[in-house]
């Protein structure tokens, strides 16, 4: 029956697409943004801007008045957009940009979307926007069916996270959107990372966004759902307006505006860092398992970032070295540099499979001298909720992906360091040299970590312990901490299986 279901349902043709390209920088020079940036940029001597948008609630506050302040294009990528609160406040963005004349063009990961089809059919229903999903599914409920029929392009997903207006301002990062990354949900809260850019690394994301637009895994949301029509836009309209008159977003709201980000991007006196960077991406063609080895944004960071020679800082949310990172590790140990991790603890991590993928590998990272860092959940953290599963965490749990060397340059981005961001997925991602960001996430490992992670060492005896650093003193585990003997013998048993291609 699946088979049948799947030769019925071929993907659809991708003929007669439309073809659009990012806004020219002449004219993108011509909106009020960009009377705004150009002078700054030119003052650097063309150089970019970047300022850190660390803060949960400053991160979706960036994004709101970006999107409010388009006047030409709106291009947005991501992997997860939830119908939650903040993902309703930025499609309300969308719809108003779209009702000013913007082109809004959206093309997100298909993967994530079930339940979403009339959401954005009815977007798609408006004359100035387009949503495209890249790998989508054809049969488009139950999802399982896709990858049973075609696991290997199903399998593959775009983790891309960009939001661009008008060809002069970014934000890149570890986010997507949703309540979790930024401050609004009750449920569960994401530590993460993104950072908004100016200058000539803008028109280079704008043209990778015209990439993956024009890529074979990018298909028309029309092709594949019913149109709702104009109807349907409004429909969607209303249901938004009267999602965000509830108490819970205009709270949310009230909040954001006690920012300091928001007054700052007003008063047009946000503080930036000016340095050079490269913009490093996946070639969309790796959605189809058909990039080659040089297409590849790991081997582009590894050329940029250059060979360490004194000290590698590494957080990644999702860490999954396999012997081949595990090696990379030990070897740059064994030469002088010194190699420090963050991820999360099992006690904070919401996928426990991929904490076994790590786990395997703890003791001959230690061995060689890597010093491991897992963060805690964090005190006044939501607990652990049903929607988590028996193996999953709801508290607070690490997201951001960013690796500094040398106290001199850093990489910020999607790219988690495991075989599904290396293999898999395609990613997006900067290379900064800037000493002064680089540092920042030095003293970040200095100041802050030890006191919110458990360290992770070996005892006289060789057995693994967890350091906790507490106002009373050091406290030391002898087991993963804060989690049940069923939720560890799940990870011990996940850690034997070969899975860790998948993770």
């Amino acid at each position: 029956m699946l088979l049948w279901l799947a030769g019925c349902s071929p993907l659809p043709p991708l003929e007669g697409r439309s073809e659009t390209q990012q806004l020219p920088v002449a004219q993108a020079r011509d909106t009020s943004l960009g009377e705004m940036v150009s002078p700054l940029v030119a003052q650097h001597d063309d150089t970019n801007g970047f300022h850190a948008l660390r803060n949960a609630r400053d991160a979706f506050a960036a994004r709101l008045l970006l999107a409010r302040s388009a006047e030409q294009t709106l291009d947005v990528q991501y992997y997860i957009w939830h119908d939650d609160i903040t993902g309703s406040l930025l499609h309300r963005a969308l719809l108003d940009a779209a009702d000013r004349g913007v082109r809004v063009r959206m093309l997100l990961d298909d993967t994530n979307t079930a339940g979403l089809d009339d959401t954005l059919a009815a977007l798609d229903a408006h004359a100035n926007i387009e949503v495209r999903l890249f790998n989508p599914f054809v049969i488009r409920s139950p999802r399982f069916v896709g990858y049973i029929t075609d696991f290997s392009r199903a399998n593959r997903r775009m983790h891309n996270k960009s939001f661009t207006v008008d060809n002069q301002a970014t934000i890149i990062g570890g986010r997507n959107i949703g309540d979790e990354y930024f401050g609004a949900a009750t449920d569960v809260a994401f530590s993460d990372l993104d950072v908004l850019a100016i200058g000539p690394v803008v028109q280079d994301v704008s043209g990778d966004f015209d990439r993956y637009w024009a890529s074979r895994s990018a298909y028309p949301v029309s092709r594949l759902i019913d149109s709702v029509g104009r109807e349907g836009t409004a429909r969607l309209e209303d249901e938004l307006d009267a999602l965000l008159a509830e108490p819970e977003a205009q709270d949310y709201l009230a909040a954001l505006e006690e920012e300091p980000l928001i007054r700052r991007l007003r008063e047009r006196r946000l503080p930036l860092v000016w340095a050079e960077a490269t913009m490093v991406s996946d070639d969309p063609a790796k959605g189809l398992g058909e990039a080659g080895a040089d297409e590849l944004l790991i081997g582009r960071i590894r050329g940029l970032l250059g060979p360490p020679e004194d000290e590698v800082y590494l957080v990644s949310p999702y860490f999954v070295p396999e012997d081949r990172g595990t090696g990379l590790f030990t070897g740059l140990e064994a030469s002088g540099v010194d190699v420090t991790i963050l991820t999360n603890a099992l006690e904070a991590t919401d996928v426990g499979a991929v904490h076994a993928g790590y786990a395997k590998h703890r003791r001959e990272l230690l061995e060689a001298g890597v010093r491991l860092f897992e963060l805690k959940r964090q005190p006044g953290a939501p607990g652990r909720s049903q929607a988590a599963g028996p193996f999953g965490s709801k508290g607070a749990s690490l997201h951001a992906k960013t690796f500094a060397v040398d106290e001199e340059r850093l990489f910020v981005g999607s790219f988690n360091f495991d075989p599904r961001s290396a293999d898999l997925n395609t990613e997006l991602g900067f290379v900064i040299e800037s000493p002064e960001l680089a540092r920042e996430m030095t003293a970040f490992f200095r100041d802050d970590i030890p006191a919110n992670a458990y360290e992770v060492r070996l005892d006289e005896g060789g057995d693994l312990v967890w350091l906790e650093r507490t106002d009373a003193g050091m406290i030391r585990h002898d087991s993963e901490p804060n989690v049940g003997a069923l939720r560890r013998a799940w990870v011990r048993f996940i850690s034997v299986l070969p899975i860790d291609w998948l993770l």
